[in-house]
Parts: structure tokens; sequence; C-alpha cells
């Protein structure tokens, strides 16, 4: 009972309240947080600040000063002190899956011997670590059983440590397109497994198909106008959907207010989507001389996911034989083509979105992507950009995240050196706080 009474007296005195359910440090209702930051870049795209302070009140920014703001000016306030370290606003992944970071052949086996809440505890453990990373939204792009629109709700109300999450429920495609989950099984278990309700063939079914998944909850809706690097069926990287069938799969998402996101390997199945309105191309491997024009005249949003090779590049070296023949070639190919896009789109003038395809790469390393953006044209500051701004223009999040401003939620990281000298510095994030809640916080990185 005195430790209960003494943690209280500690609460009161610091405006805190530690090990909240989610495990971050928690401010009480009405307590000022003032972050002391010794650089900070609170608007991405424009010139950072020196030192600064930034008034948290009620997990949202209330001020940001000049200089080291302290209790003086705020009696009882709660001082972060992050003076030696660069602070800007917690990073937005546009493309994750956080349900696995397995894939191949591994990934297969796993889809029939883990059961259901193995996989939402395997999400929610990578939920943790990309928050851990300093990405402190992320929006989810497919999942076959509902494991992470529940965690989407959990970790909203900061029962479970993550990210902000907006979830895609189930991706959509055609009979035998990316997202049909029984390409590459036997005549036997394809017949056990029926017709999914994510595969649609016809514009009738295709509406269907996007209504189900707005039922079900989904915040944006992704479907797949090609075939996919990762698919197990040997047809090409091509378009594998008819236009009537794209067309009404965007128009039923854009019916009910869903932006639509479409993984798009080849220029034909980019161009479609593109003339018919999607709002994202995700990897976007191959690009066509419409393309670009086509991107500029819809204002879309480009997501390159650059990692995806560094998840393929690990699983062979640790298995040579980790991915079917219907795959390994085309796998091998993304490798050798990888960046070409983000080259031709960055310099044109195309909006650029951060994403890293998060499940096919490693899950916590998400800003290994940052490397490979500014390896492949962008600078530092335009990736931090396509992390922060871009991306939370993409997610509908504009008024909420992407920069750290008046009335705009308390979303943050800290890292020691210059990300605008150095993009890496950024893959070892020593501070994060989401809503006002410290989730991290290393005294020495």
């Amino acid at each position: 009972m005195k430790a209960v009474i003494a943690g209280a007296i500690v609460a009161l005195l610091t405006g805190t309240v530690a090990n909240a359910q989610d495990g971050s440090t928690a401010p009480v209702a009405g307590a000022v947080t003032l972050v002391q930051a010794g650089h900070l870049l609170d608007r991405p795209g424009q010139r950072p600040r020196g030192a600064s302070t930034i008034v948290i009140r009620d997990g949202k920014v209330e001020a940001v000063r000049d200089g080291f703001v302290g209790v003086e000016a705020f009696p009882g306030a709660t001082v972060v002190d992050l003076r030696d370290r660069f602070v800007l606003p917690g990073l937005i992944d546009s493309h994750v899956h956080l349900t696995s970071d397995r894939a191949g052949q591994a990934g297969l086996l796993a889809d029939f011997t883990d059961s259901l809440p193995a996989r939402a505890y395997e999400a929610a453990g990578n939920a943790r670590e990309t928050l851990m990373a300093g990405f402190t939204t992320v929006r989810n792009l497919g999942d076959g059983d509902g494991v992470t629109l529940a965690l989407r709700d959990a970790t909203a109300r900061h029962e479970i440590a993550g990210p902000r999450i907006i979830d895609a429920a189930t991706s959509i495609s055609t009979t035998s397109g990316h997202m049909d989950p029984r390409l590459g099984l036997s005549d036997e278990v394809r017949h056990d497994i029926g017709e999914p309700e994510n595969v649609c063939n016809g514009v009738e079914s295709c509406r269907e198909a996007v209504r189900i998944q707005v039922g079900r909850g989904a915040d944006v809706i992704k479907i797949a106008t090609t075939a996919g690097v990762n698919s197990r069926i040997g047809a090409g990287l091509g378009a594998q959907m008819f236009e009537d069938e794209a067309r009404a799969l965007i128009e039923t998402a854009h019916l009910y207010g869903k932006k639509v996101a479409v993984h798009a390997h080849g220029a034909d199945g980019i161009d479609m989507a593109l003339r018919l309105g999607a709002d994202s191309i995700e990897h976007g491997t191959i690009l066509s001389e419409d393309t670009i024009p086509l991107f500029l005249r819809s204002g879309a949003y480009y997501v390159p996911t650059l990692s995806t090779v560094n998840g393929y590049r690990a699983r062979l070296a640790a298995d040579p034989n980790a991915y079917p023949p219907a795959v390994l070639p085309k796998i091998l190919w993304r490798i050798s083509i990888t960046g070409q896009s983000l080259q031709a789109a960055y310099p044109a003038g195309v909006r650029i979105a951060f994403g890293t395809d998060a499940g096919v790469s490693l899950h916590g390393r998400n800003a290994d992507e940052f490397e490979l953006m500014v390896e492949h044209g962008m600078t530092p500051m335009a990736a931090i950009e396509a992390a922060t701004v871009n991306a939370a223009d993409l997610l509908g999040l504009s008024t909420e995240v992407g920069s750290l401003e008046p009335g705009k939620r308390a979303d943050l990281i800290a890292v020691e050196g210059d990300p605008l000298a150095d993009v890496t510095v950024l893959k070892s994030v020593g501070f994060v706080m989401r809503d006002g809640r410290i989730y991290r916080h290393d005294e020495d990185l």
C-alpha cells in the first residue's frame, strides 16, 4: 500500500504515470511535458531549428519555442532532456505486413502450422519492434485473418506497444493473381480451401470483394493489378487483371471513401491503375514512357519499397533454397533492377512516400530504406519528407502527424548525429514518443 501511495505522489510531482498498460510512460491528463531538443526538424522540407523546446499537453503539441524552456515557465512540468540529440517527427512506413517476416517456403509452411493466436503474438512483437525503431505510424497492406485489424484497435487504445496502424484488411486480386492464397498448393489442398473472399473475377465480383473488406473495417483498400515477385506461379510480372475489373475495384473503394494502394510491378498494370485513379503505386518496378506523366497528372504517390532486396539477400544467404523455382528468378530480377524507377521518378517530380514492405524485409529494420533511397538519387531531406510529410498525406493523416506543429499528435523521435548529413543515423533511434507517451529513452546510444 505504501508503494502505491508513493507512486501516486511521484506521478503528481512529475506529471507522468510510469508503466502504463502498453509499457509506456504516460502523462497525467492536463500535465505538460517539455521536450528540449538540441536540433529540431519540426517541419521536414524546411530548415531545421537549433535549440528548441516542444511543449506537449494531453498527447499533442501545444507549442514549439526557441531555446530550452524549463519548469520556470511551466511549473510542475516534466522535462525531457534531449539537448544533445537531433529531434524530428515520428517516422511513417506506408507499406508493412506486421503478421510475419518469414517468406518463401518457410512462410508457406507457417501458414499451415501456426495457430491464429501464434500469429497474433508475432504481429504484436513486430509492431513493438517497429515502434522502437522510430516508426510511430504504419500502413499495413495485407493480412488474411483479421489479426492486424484487432492490433490496430489495441495500439490505438494504448493497450499494446505499437505504431498507429492504418489497415487494409485482406488484399484483393483476381484468381491466380498475387493475392490468391492457393498459389503453389496441390489440387487437393486448393479444393479444401475453396474460393477465398479476397479473390474476384469480373466487375460484380470485384465490387463485392471491396465491400467485404470495407465491412470488415478496412481503412484502405489494397489491390494487385499485376503478378508478384513472391507469387508461387511462373506467369511473369505483367498485368493480371482486366481494366473493367480494376476500375470496379478502384471506383467501389472510392465510393466508400477509401484510398486504394495498388501492388504493381509491370508498366501495363501500373499505367492502368494510374489512369483509373489509384492513390498509390506500391513497388512500381518497371515504368513506361507514359508512367511518369500519369503520376504527375493524377497526383498519386509512388512507394518504392526498396528494402525488399535486403530481405531476399538475407534469406538466400541463409538458405539458397529459401524460394521455390517459380519465385527465385523473379527475386534475382527484382534485386538487379531495384532503384531504377526511383531514379527516374524522383527528379521528374513524382510524389514519393516511404514504404519498406517490411515482412518481406525485416521488421525493426525499416530505416534501412533511407539509405537505399539516398543511394538511388534522393537527398536525405527528401527521404525524410517521404517518411513524414508525404506519408502522412498519403495516409490521410496530415492534420495529425508528419510534422511537429501545434495541434498535432506528439509523435517524435531523437537520434545522435545529423540525419540531414548522414541519413543512416536514423537506423539508431534512441528516443521514441507517440501521443505524448515515452516508449523508448536510451540515455546513451
